[in-house]
């Protein structure tokens, strides 16, 4: 985006990457829309922007939170989001909203019963962002931390995320999913916090959705589509799934953001 003209800031979110703060690889959908805002609020300070033409951009889970800011800060004009996730509905609902009600109960209890481990212990435990269950019904306790190796038939879900985060092409040696894990109470938060209560606040700022078209995640930019307000827009990427729209340059709709975004800032 900054090589097509645009005063561009990428940032990681509170407590992971190259951002600060501890404890580290927890994610939180209070602070984490915050960041967004706090984003705005530096770029607003720059001479170089007009505060009145400041657009988001988010990506995979986080570009949530980034829909979510733009319902209570009125200075991001437009909102953009890629292979979206929304986080809370994940989180405290499954892939597919697919827990039942006691296993969201199993799941509370959980990361509540976590929460006594950890303050003994004094450090965080490491888990899933998404608690998953076994064979058995059991919850899976442990490190979100993709194989090594894939199974034989993986899951194309796993399929996707090893290709992705456990290659060349994603791995890094501090990154979430490729080696390290979140904190193992990181759901809790996400239980508590339902994003787009308030998704209507939007309009009349303009909304684009992109997804892939085979992605799992696509249900969730298609959700929002129902339920935001106009104007608003849901492009589907043909042949691509979630994280080929990461970093496949040849799908990643660059003159489709340029084009939304030089309409709605102009």
């Amino acid at each position: 985006m900054a090589e097509r003209g645009f005063v561009t800031l990428a940032f990681d979110p509170s407590y992971t990457g190259e951002s600060g703060g501890e404890p580290r690889n927890v994610a939180s959908p209070d602070i984490n829309t915050e960041d967004f805002s706090a984003a705005v609020d530096y770029l607003g300070l720059q001479a170089s922007v007009d505060r009145k033409r400041i657009g988001a951009l988010g990506i995979c889970g986080f570009s949530g939170m980034a829909l979510t800011a733009a319902t209570s800060d009125s200075r991001i004009s437009a909102v953009a989001t890629v292979s979206m996730y929304d986080m809370s509905r994940s989180i405290s609902r499954s892939h597919q909203d697919s827990y039942t009600q006691e296993q969201r109960r199993q799941v509370i209890d959980y990361i509540s019963q976590q929460r006594w481990a950890d303050a003994e212990n004094g450090n965080y435990s490491p888990g899933f962002h998404e608690v998953p269950f076994d064979e058995k019904g059991n919850i899976v306790k442990g490190q979100r931390i993709l194989p090594e190796s894939l199974p034989g038939n993986p899951d194309p879900v796993l399929a996707a995320f090893f290709d992705y985060y456990k290659t060349p092409r994603g791995f890094h040696p501090r990154g979430i999913n490729s080696t390290t894990a979140w904190t193992a109470t990181t759901p809790m938060s996400f239980f508590s916090f339902s994003m787009y209560a308030n998704i209507e606040m939007i309009s009349p700022r303009p909304i684009l959705l992109v997804a892939g078209e085979n992605a799992h995640s696509r249900y969730y930019s298609e959700d929002v589509h129902k339920m935001a307000s106009e104007p608003k827009e849901l492009v589907i990427v043909p042949g691509a799934d979630h994280v080929d729209l990461y970093d496949q340059m040849d799908k990643i709709p660059f003159n489709k953001l340029t084009e939304f975004f030089a309409k709605n800032l102009k």
